[in-house]
C-alpha cells in the first residue's frame, strides 16, 4: 500500500512538473510573439513618420529623415534576404555573420541620426550631414552587395536545378514514347525468335535415320564339299517312285 502511494505521488509530481514546464514555454512563446508584434508595429510607425518628414519637411530635418529611411530600408531588406536564404543554403551563414557586424554600424548611425533630429543647432547639424550621408551610403552599398549576391546565388542554383530537371524530363519523355510505340518490326522479330526457340528442341530430339542393312553374303564353302554325281548319257533317268 505504501509503495502504491509513493508511486502515485511521484506520478502526480511528474504531471505537475510537466504542466508547469509547458505553461512556462507557452507563456514565453506568447511573450516573444507579443514582443515581435510590438517591435514590428513600432518600426512601421517610425518608418511612416520618417516618410512624412522626408516629404513634408525641407532642410536638415527632412534630409536626416531621408538618410534614416534609406538606411533602414536597405538593412531590413538585406536581413530578410539572408535569413530566407540561409534556410536553403547553409553557406550563407558566413554572409549572415558579416551582416550582423554591419548591422552594428547601421544601428549606431541610425541612433546618431535620430539624436540629430532633435538637435536645436541646425547649422552644426548641416555641417555634419555630408559625413553622415557618406557613412550611410557606405553601409547601404555593403548591405546591397550582400543582398544581391545572395539573390544571384539563389537564382543561379534555381536555374541549374531547372536545367537538370528539364534534361531528366526530356529523357523520361523519350522513354515513354519508346514504350508506347510497339512497332511491327519488333513484334516480327519476337515471333521469329519464338519460332526458332520452339524448333530448336525438335531438331535435336528427332530420331536418327536407320542405318542400311548389310547385304547378306554367301556362307563360306565347306571344307570338304560333296562330289557332284556325274550323269552319263547312257544312264537311265530315275523313276519317280524310286526317288521317294
Amino acid at each position: 500500500m505504501e509503495v502504491a502511494l509513493i508511486i502515485f505521488a511521484l506520478m502526480l509530481l511528474a504531471f505537475v512538473g510537466l504542466g508547469a514546464y509547458l505553461t512556462v514555454k507557452a507563456v514565453g512563446a506568447a511573450k516573444r510573439g507579443v514582443e515581435r508584434t510590438v517591435v514590428q508595429a513600432r518600426r512601421t510607425v517610425e518608418d511612416t513618420t520618417l516618410r512624412a518628414k522626408s516629404f513634408g519637411q525641407v532642410g536638415v530635418v527632412g534630409a536626416l529623415a531621408q538618410v534614416r529611411l534609406d538606411l533602414r530600408t536597405s538593412m531590413r531588406a538585406t536581413q530578410q534576404a539572408l535569413a530566407d536564404g540561409v534556410r536553403a543554403d547553409a553557406s550563407l551563414r558566413e554572409s549572415l555573420g558579416l551582416f550582423e557586424q554591419l548591422s552594428a554600424h547601421g544601428h549606431e548611425l541610425d541612433g546618431e541620426l535620430k539624436r540629430l533630429e532633435q538637435e536645436p543647432d541646425r547649422r552644426r547639424t548641416a555641417e555634419l550631414l555630408p559625413d553622415l550621408r557618406e557613412r550611410a551610403a557606405q553601409i547601404i552599398k555593403a548591405a546591397d552587395s550582400l543582398r544581391w549576391a545572395a539573390r544571384d546565388r539563389a537564382r543561379r542554383f534555381a536555374a541549374d536545378d531547372l536545367s537538370l530537371l528539364s534534361e531528366q524530363i526530356e529523357m523520361e519523355s523519350g522513354a515513354l514514347r519508346d514504350w508506347s510505340r510497339e512497332p511491327a518490326d519488333d513484334l516480327a522479330a519476337a515471333a521469329a525468335e519464338w519460332d526458332a526457340a520452339q524448333s530448336a528442341p525438335s531438331a535435336h530430339s528427332a530420331p536418327a535415320a536407320p542405318a542400311p542393312k548389310p547385304t547378306p553374303t554367301a556362307p563360306p564353302a565347306a571344307l570338304n564339299p560333296p562330289t557332284p554325281t556325274v550323269q552319263y548319257p547312257w544312264q537311265k533317268a530315275p523313276r519317280p517312285e524310286s526317288a521317294g
